[in-house]
């Protein structure tokens, strides 16, 4: 049976669109269909972030509003035939996503793939809510910094609340992901360290992310981090965090700063 999930935060910029698209295309490399969905009308990015932003011809409005079948939407990934793109529309706002309408588009997702990924825009407003709203599971990405917190504390609420599974008295499976972790700054106390993010948020801790240049140049290239470098830390991190999405037992490791590391080891500052 389908997997919805939700990737979502109440802030912006903290990583949710680069962790949707690592995160959909290390599932399809375990040969499993997999759909990632944009929900940000008007700010579109998914599709830059896998490449494929000169392949949209309808997206997920059109398709709402019947302009177009889904699958003269769904735009099929050119490294993995198991990825799917169905992108948002550049051109429209957020009050053209209907309930009604999202809610039939789930449904003929869900006959399609094994899991849709849905990237939801930041915030509380209408989008936000849509795109939570079919979920089965969540995925709060959040980064170490306590507005980044605050907000993602907010959107747990609405988990609670706006989804159907709340309303009709079941529960979303949440999980926290910590993105953009830089172990030399938290050292420094200029960000929140792992257990205080967890003593304030309270959800089961999906993974760790670092802060890496490689995430940067995989969005500049058009290729999810997991396909683009898949040994490095932050694919890594990403690769492990799909397996904890399955059911898999996979340890838990906290990104270290390796210049510090280096210099405590050879008794100096790494150049």
């Amino acid at each position: 049976m389908a997997n919805v999930v939700v990737v979502t935060s109440g802030k912006g910029g903290v990583g949710k669109t680069t962790s949707t698209a690592s995160l959909g295309a290390a599932l399809a490399k375990t040969g499993q269909n997999v759909c990632v969905v944009d929900f940000d009308v008007g700010l579109r990015n998914l599709d830059l972030m896998l490449g494929a932003e000169r392949r949209v011809v309808y997206d997920l409005i059109n398709v709402i509003q019947g302009n177009a079948k889904l699958a003269q939407a769904l735009i099929r990934d050119k490294r993995l035939d198991t990825l799917s793109l169905l992108p948002a529309s550049q051109t429209r706002d957020k009050d053209a996503l209907t309930e009604k309408g999202v809610a039939r588009v789930m449904k003929q997702l869900r006959e399609k793939f094994d899991w849709i990924i849905c990237d939801s825009p930041a915030g509380i407003e209408r989008g936000a809510i849509l795109a939570m709203r079919h979920a089965d599971t969540a995925v709060i990405v959040t980064n170490p910094e306590i507005s980044s917190v605050r907000d993602s504390d907010r959107i747990i609420g609405m988990l609670d609340s706006k989804t159907e599974r709340a309303e009709s008295g079941g529960d979303i499976e949440k999980h926290l992901l910590i993105a953009r972790y830089d172990a030399s700054r938290i050292a420094r106390a200029e960000m929140l360290g792992v257990d205080d993010v967890l003593d304030i948020l309270s959800v089961p801790l999906l993974g760790i992310v670092p802060e890496s240049e490689e995430v940067l140049r995989a969005s500049n290239l058009g290729a999810p981090v997991t396909l683009s470098n898949p040994v490095c830390a932050a694919a890594r991190a990403y690769q492990d965090a799909a397996r904890r999405l399955t059911g898999e037992a996979v340890a838990m490791s906290v990104p270290r700063d390796r210049r510090n590391l280096f210099g405590k080891l050879f008794g100096g500052k790494a150049a």
